[in-house]
């Protein structure tokens, strides 16, 4: 696999999706990243029972297969 960036970030919020799974968040500066424009950000889909909430500190990891 070739990866293509890996990243660390704080989980901003989590929603609900459904009985299924959540989706877990950051949006960067006031929900979109508009003052750093290099900054990442995710919205990541996650099934229940994660255990994750907001100001918890993940890693996401691109992998090109």
């Amino acid at each position: 696999m070739e990866k293509i960036i890996s990243f660390e970030s704080e989980i901003e919020f989590v929603a609900r999706v459904n009985e299924h799974k959540d989706c877990i968040m950051q949006q960067g500066p006031k929900g979109g990243g508009d003052e750093d424009p290099a900054q990442l950000w995710f919205n990541i889909d996650v099934p229940k029972g994660h255990g994750l909430k907001a100001g918890d500190r993940v890693r996401v990891t691109v992998e090109k297969m």
